[in-house]
């Protein structure tokens, strides 16, 4: 067989390993986290690679919201149970 067809099959062979792997890594550094964390209600900042817990305001001045309904859908949207008092 021609030479430099054979060349050509490794070195087509070779770039595709190599963006294989790219992908592989990608996916199990970067895109399999995300929706890890996002599923878990969570907040991923991409350029950090860092699953944060977001926190209500109100966790941290103490002063609570007066409107029931907004804190309850504030709460559910943080994934907390709702408590009526």
């Amino acid at each position: 067989m021609n030479p430099t067809i054979e060349r050509l099959k490794l070195i087509f062979l070779g770039v595709f390993a190599v963006l294989s792997v790219i992908v592989l890594i990608w996916q199990v550094g970067w895109v399999w986290p995300q929706k890890q964390c996002e599923g878990g209600r969570r907040w991923w900042d991409a350029q950090a690679r860092v699953c944060a817990q977001p926190v209500l305001i109100s966790d941290i001045t103490g002063r609570t919201l007066q409107d029931k309904q907004a804190e309850a859908a504030a709460k559910a949207a943080l994934g907390r149970p709702v408590t009526t008092p």
